[in-house]
This record gives C-alpha cells, structure tokens and sequence, in this order.
C-alpha cells in the first residue's frame, strides 16, 4: 500500500498523520479544532483515503498553527505515500456541488508546489473555525506536497457549504489524480520521465 507517515513537533504544535491512499475511505481526527476534523473526514470519504490525524495545539491563543501544522503535516504524508509516482494518472478535476454553492479544483501532481485560490467565504468564522485558515490550509499542503492547486468558487452563499465543497472537490480531484492508468503500464506521467519534489 501507498503509506505515509509523518510526525511533527514544535514548541506550538505536534501533530501525527498516517495516510493510506489505497483505502477506504476511513477517518480517524482528532485535531482540537472540530471544524478541522469535520472537513478532514470529507477528505477521506470522497477521496477513499485512510486518514488519521491526532494533533495537539496552542489553540488557547487560536487555531492557526495547528491548522497550518496539520496541513504541512498532511502534505508531507502525501509526498511520501506517492513515492516515484509511477503510474499515476497525475491530474484530477474535480467540480463539487453543495446545495448552493460549487467549488471547481484542479490539481497536477507535478512536484512544482503552487496555489490559486479564488474562494470568497462570506463570513469571518464557522462556529469558531476562523475562515481565512482554510487558505492556509491548502497552502501549507501544497508547500509540502509538491502539488499545483487551483480552487475556483463557482457558486455559493453559506460560508460552511462552500468550505465543504472545496474539501469534497479537493478530495475528488486527488482521488483522481493518484489512481493507477493501466495505459501507462508503470511509467512515470511526465515527459522527462521523472516527477520529484526537488
């Protein structure tokens, strides 16, 4: 199986993640910030990922470095888990309904770390979830990854709709993206013939 594993520790975080891409769809997140785990369960449904996250965190002060940790944790259990990329269908596209609103994602994992983010979030919080951290989320996983990201809001009034279906898209695209093209018979899905991080 495709695994990653990671654990990170500073003085305001320390957060593990283990990720199977070959799974089921399985969740297993405790973050401290619900939202976070709500959104992170989406992630692992629609992209028939196992996930598990377990992070604690300064969010007496807020939850930003443990939003930011967990992303850049994340990130780096997908670079692992995707290894050489050797067979990889290596694009996905994605464009996710929820009832009003609709999130478009397109993703290329090219190894070059990049994200456009054109979401508008009309309120400042979801409970007490902080909305500008869901930027920064993706940011952080597209630092660690190597992945190229773009995330388009078509559509959308409810601030918790469309964070939902970012996620939702998010999580379709990369199913799409690491799947196996049994045309491609092994090779790597790039005209240099290597996808790597550096």
């Amino acid at each position: 199986p495709r695994v990653g594993k990671v654990s990170r520790l500073t003085k305001e975080t320390s957060v593990d993640v283990h990720i199977n891409l070959d799974g089921t769809g399985i969740c297993s997140c405790n973050t401290g910030v619900p939202f976070l785990d709500h959104m992170l369960d989406q992630l692992a449904s629609h992209g028939l990922l196992d996930v598990k996250v377990m992070a604690t965190g300064d969010i007496h002060i807020d939850d930003h470095h443990t939003n930011e940790d967990v992303g850049l944790a994340v990130g780096t259990a997908l670079l692992q888990a995707l290894g050489n990329r050797k067979g990889i269908f290596r694009f996905g596209d994605f464009s996710a309904p929820l009832d009003e609103a609709l999130v478009h994602v397109v993703l290329d994992l090219s190894g070059r770390p990049y994200l456009g983010y054109d979401v508008n979030i009309p309120t400042q919080r979801v409970g007490t979830y902080d909305t500008q951290l869901v930027e920064h989320f993706f940011q952080s996983v597209v630092n660690t990854s190597g992945m190229t990201l773009h995330i388009r809001q078509l559509a959308g009034k409810n601030s918790h709709h469309i964070i939902e279906a970012t996620f939702k898209a998010f999580a379709r695209a990369l199913r799409q993206a690491i799947e196996y093209d049994i045309r491609r018979k092994g090779t790597v899905p790039s005209s240099k013939g290597v996808l790597s991080r550096a």
